[in-house]
């Protein structure tokens, strides 16, 4: 987010959750990759912080801050890890911010402020094997018996759900879809291994099992036959933190690229005097700075309006494309040592694939963008 932009105390999170990065996040960052190493206790810290909870309310744990908080903590993270940041992003936005917003009685008591400290790890869990973009064809159900629901189902490529303590869980109840908080103590509840991955490694993902989990109505957020309401309500804020997310990586890849092309000499000149690295370099700017454009003026229109799936959706297509592009593309700047891991190059490209995938694909972005133009130019015979 450009800091003339920037409210004063927006510039000083910034700077905070900067220096915490550097010192925290850049030492680590190598051996969550190479180990597949999750740093819960790095976790607890950022709840002591206040990073977990940043648009939590303080009655309730949080810091009391907002979307562009959350946003400015994100990228920051994501500049040294990738795979740390969505692990954050999943818990802080997906989880956390959700059960904030919709929750009640024990879950606003107990489940969010030991999120917000950092006591238990979050996941949301909607995913599932037969189910991906179209989440809406899930198979978990709740049944009602008396006053309790019968949870049972099967949630996969969930982030974080090998530690999480707490998940958000969306199911069938008859004909409608509801959410429930379900904790991993819960009876009926258990773990599938976790998956190796290409790439955000060290943040974990996996599998999740319920076997007529027990839920009574407390568990419930907002009430039976919210669930797809409730699913819409955060997701352009969703998109719109993975953007900032992928935004991160990109400004990391640029700036190795223009440090290495400034650096080092081919042939008695240094790289950046070739035309050819000009031009890549020229394209990876462009890309990372329409990027930036777009995402911080989709974050203030989902902030006005949290309905507004085209600016979210073309947020977050632009900025995991180029983002995968110009990590691409600083490989091929460091030639022979950009595919070596040791330089660190190569993981920003196997962490921005995922941009596509996640959190939705790039191909189901596309139909929300040009569904919503469409929409648009006919009630107002303009391009939005």
């Amino acid at each position: 987010m450009e800091t003339e932009r920037l409210s004063e105390t927006h510039q000083m999170l910034r700077n905070t959750i900067e220096d915490f990065t550097r010192k925290e996040v850049a030492s680590i960052a190598s051996k969550m990759d190479q180990e597949d190493y999750f740093p819960r206790e790095l976790f607890r810290k950022m709840g002591k912080m206040g990073f977990l909870g940043i648009t939590v309310p303080e009655e309730y744990g949080g810091a009391g801050m907002d979307y562009t908080a959350q946003a400015i903590i994100t990228e920051a993270i994501a500049h040294e890890s990738a795979s740390l940041a969505l692990s954050y992003a999943a818990h802080s936005n997906l989880c956390l911010d959700n059960m904030f917003r919709n929750g009640t009685g024990e879950i606003l008591e107990d489940v969010v402020p030991k999120l917000c400290s950092g006591e238990y790890i979050g996941s949301l869990a909607m995913t599932e094997p037969d189910s991906g973009s179209d989440a809406l064809a899930m198979k978990t159900h709740a049944e009602p018996q008396g006053k309790e629901f019968l949870l049972s189902g099967t949630k996969t490529l969930i982030t974080n759900a090998p530690y999480s303590d707490a998940f958000l869980v969306y199911a069938r109840t008859g004909d409608s879809y509801s959410a429930f908080v379900v904790k991993s103590t819960d009876r009926g509840f258990s773990r599938g291994d976790k998956f190796s991955k290409m790439g955000m490694r060290g943040s974990p993902t996996g599998t999740i099992y319920f076997d007529e989990v027990r839920l009574g109505t407390e568990r419930i957020l907002g009430k039976i036959g919210d669930g797809k309401n409730i699913m819409l309500s955060g997701l352009n804020s969703e998109r719109i933190i993975l953007a900032y997310l992928f935004l991160g990586v990109a400004r990391k890849a640029l700036e190795m690229a223009l440090a290495y092309s400034t650096q080092r000499k081919q042939s008695g000149k240094q790289l950046h005097e070739f035309q050819l690295i000009q031009e890549k370099l020229a394209y990876m700017y462009i890309k990372y700075k329409t990027s930036r454009l777009l995402v911080d003026e989709a974050l203030q229109k989902v902030t006005a309006n949290p309905m507004d799936a085209l600016a979210a959706a073309s947020a977050v297509l632009h900025a995991s494309e180029s983002s995968e592009y110009i990590a691409r593309e600083a490989i091929q700047i460091h030639g022979g040592y950009g595919y070596v891991k040791d330089f660190g190059v190569e993981r920003l490209l196997r962490d921005a694939i995922l941009g596509q995938i996640g959190g939705g694909t790039t191909e189901i972005r596309k139909h929300i963008v040009s569904s919503n133009l469409i929409k648009r130019y006919k009630r107002d015979n303009a391009i939005p």
